[in-house]
């Protein structure tokens, strides 16, 4: 690990030496800031009490939909009951998240004080492990332009200590420091399938357990975050092109395409044939498009749907109507509710998605709940990383770097869905460690710019 830091002053030979020895230790980040991006987490986490979860709506914040259902796994009910008292079986969120969460409360009580500590470090460790990843997409994107390793150093620790890097650790019981950590590797994966960044290797990057593994994290993915499955064709062709040299090549590469579409669809069989037998229906990933669907039409919501989709009161009409007609029936009738209200008004539903295109990258506003300034500062925060990100995509394909179109085609992809539904700053934290990585780069750029200007002068 010690001849990390000092990779890029080695000469070829050595570098070619360190491949073969250890194929893939170049690339590998230290683990000291992982442990140090951890440490500032659940210290942050202990002082400002951030396990303390207003009990609010009988704990809903405690983990929203997520914590309903991990709570009715933990005490004997199954996974069901998503919002308020017992409506019966669901498909509202994926299972992956709930279950960890239930697995928690099992063991340290339901919406207890203990148990949000606990949920908010493993969160914590996975926004943390982050940084790793970050690194090695940096590492091997970047070295061909002779500061590789500065940037990924950067990239990294920024990721592990800058406070907007944390919030979805520290704060939310969600799953989104999971989802990011969990897509963040998948991209990992597929640099390492096109052997992006090593000058050349004895052996072929191509390998069945590569292509496995990628199966594996698209699996989890889809189990957890669905709305990502979107970006899943990008890297599969772009990892196959890489295996175009000749027939033969393909075919085989083809057929570990196809195993990890095995993997993948491995990952979710328990939890389609549970929907299948529940429901008797289909339902690979989430259930409730329909009904999200339907609240993204409605005038009084102005294209942005806050809060749950049903009420959280069990008299409430329309709670009390889905758990009537049940889970499956209720999106049904939401999804043809949202498709009329489409077609009887389609410019302003366009008018929507041109604004919701807008506020995923410029920051959905909040209400002022804290201070106006707090409210500007994060805007501002968080527009400024999407134009910097979006600079460094640009300077990325100028100068050729690697992957740097398929990180383009996921720019382009990733928000689709949510284009058409809804936005919230949350949706782009999957994608905030590419934009961690481009706007390093932007600013390493600029700085040697100007550095070679000056010696220029002089």
């Amino acid at each position: 690990m010690a001849l990390l830091p000092h990779y890029n002053h080695l000469s070829m030979y050595s570098r070619l030496k360190l491949f073969f020895t250890h194929p893939g230790t170049a690339f590998r980040a230290p683990m000291r800031i992982f442990w140090v991006g951890l440490i500032v987490r659940v210290l942050y986490i202990l002082i400002a009490h951030t396990y303390r979860i207003r009990p609010l709506l009988d704990h809903f914040q405690f983990g929203w939909e997520a914590g309903r259902i991990a709570r009715a796994v933990a005490t004997g009910y199954g996974y069901s009951d998503p919002f308020m008292g017992h409506s019966g079986p669901t498909t509202w969120i994926p299972p992956l998240f709930p279950l960890l969460l239930a697995g928690v409360f099992k063991i340290f009580g339901v919406y207890t004080p203990v148990s949000a500590f606990v949920i908010l470090a493993i969160d914590s460790a996975f926004s943390a492990a982050t940084s790793l990843a970050i690194y090695e997409i940096a590492a091997r994107c970047y070295d061909m332009q002779g500061h590789g390793n500065k940037i990924a150093l950067w990239s990294a620790w920024i990721w592990a200590l800058y406070p907007a890097a944390m919030q979805y650790g520290v704060h939310w019981i969600w799953d989104m420091a999971l989802t990011t950590f969990l897509f963040t590797l998948t991209l990992v994966i597929t640099l390492r399938v096109r052997a992006i960044g090593e000058p050349f290797s004895t052996r072929n990057p191509q390998t069945s357990t590569r292509w496995a593994a990628f199966g594996l994290l698209w699996g989890l993915i889809a189990l957890t975050n669905p709305s990502l499955i979107v970006v899943l064709p990008a890297c599969g062709v772009w990892m196959l092109w890489g295996a175009r040299t000749d027939l033969k090549t393909f075919t085989t590469t083809a057929a570990k395409a196809a195993l990890a579409a095995f993997v993948l669809a491995a990952c979710l069989a328990p939890w389609i044939h549970r929907n299948w037998v529940v429901f008797h229906a289909f339902i690979p990933t989430r259930g409730n498009l329909g009904a999200e669907l339907y609240q993204s039409t409605l005038p009084e919501n102005d294209g942005f749907p806050w809060g749950p989709t049903l009420p959280l009161a069990e008299t409430a009409p329309e709670f009390m109507h889905y758990k009537a007609v049940g889970e499956l029936a209720y999106v049904k009738e939401k999804d043809l509710a949202a498709h009329d209200n489409i077609r009887r008004d389609p410019e302003r539903i366009a008018a929507w998605t041109v604004r919701r295109v807008y506020f995923f990258w410029a920051s959905v506003p909040h209400p002022f709940e804290k201070t106006v300034f707090v409210e500007y500062t994060r805007e501002i925060n968080f527009g400024f990383l999407s134009v910097t990100g979006f600079l460094g995509l640009f300077l990325s394909i100028k100068r050729k770097i690697p992957a740097a179109w398929l990180f383009a085609a996921i720019f382009l992809i990733q928000p689709l869905i949510y284009y058409a539904i809804t936005v919230q700053a949350r949706f782009r934290h999957p994608l905030e460690p590419i934009i961690c990585i481009f706007t390093i780069f932007l600013v390493q750029s600029a700085e040697r710019t100007r550095k070679h200007e000056a010696t220029a002068t002089a």
